[in-house]
């Protein structure tokens, strides 16, 4: 019984994070705004116990920041903030494609990357490329960076990944939507795809230190599209989220 108790908290737990996590992120909450436990509870229909959690859990990803007086504010993120988790996922993603180099991966183990890659081939082709064209491709390249990381065989690192790219804007995808807007997004898209060739390419021929290289500037694509996205912001409803950062020029 015990058990079953844990279990349901747990669940209002993860209910609640994902509800207030996504009223953050579609800009519902905005930078500086309160939210006390009572007003979660009322948001997100969960008891305050598995709210307190999930408010918790927020302040540790950095979306949440704890008040003094009680409660909490939602985070504005610098652009260094921003810049400094990206570069974390790079560092942690090239550690896990050197180790998938350096221990061998079968063809068998490479064949859904190179499937992946295929599915993503066909949408680069596009020249525009649609936004649902775009939105495929987030799925797309959220799954070769999943598989490319369990290349990695370490468990260690793999959580250690999934947590870096729980930070606010560190995930592969995270201004995959905001770049759709932009001149450069055809570019952008096929600068990534040849990195994921010679990634997999890397660790097909076991060359560790390729691999680990490519998945680090891989990863600093992402601070490109930061950078435009900051410098244009009239497509927000793309990544309402963008309103919480503030750039070098903002100050």
């Amino acid at each position: 019984m015990n058990e079953k108790v844990a279990d349901r908290s747990m669940s209002q737990t993860v209910r609640a994070q994902l509800a207030l996590r996504d009223m953050v992120l579609s800009g519902q909450l905005r930078a500086g705004e309160r939210i006390s436990e009572l007003q979660a509870v009322e948001i997100t229909g969960v008891s305050r116990t598995p709210v307190r959690m999930a408010l918790v859990r927020l302040e540790d990803e950095g979306l949440l920041q704890a008040i003094p007086s009680g409660g909490f504010m939602v985070k504005a993120f610098s652009e260094r903030d921003i810049l400094d988790s990206i570069e974390l996922r790079g560092t942690m993603e090239g550690l896990a494609a050197r180790f998938a180099a350096e221990r061998g991966a079968s063809a068998r183990q490479l064949e859904p990357l190179k499937e992946c890659l295929a599915d993503i081939d066909l949408l680069v082709k596009q020249d525009p490329i649609s936004v649902e064209a775009f939105s495929s491709y987030v799925s797309l390249n959220a799954r070769f960076h999943a598989l490319l990381n369990e290349l990695s065989g370490s468990g260690p690192v793999m959580r250690q990944i999934d947590r870096v790219a729980a930070l606010p804007f560190a995930s592969p995808s995270a201004f995959v939507m905001a770049q759709s807007a932009l001149p450069e997004a055809h570019q952008i898209l096929m600068i990534a795809q040849d990195h994921h060739r010679i990634v997999v390419d890397a660790i097909e021929n076991r060359e560790g230190g390729r691999a680990e290289a490519v998945m680090r500037e891989h990863a600093r694509l992402a601070v490109r599209n930061l950078r435009l996205a900051l410098r244009n912001r009239t497509h927000l409803e793309l990544l309402p989220a963008l309103a919480l950062v503030t750039s070098a020029a903002d100050k």
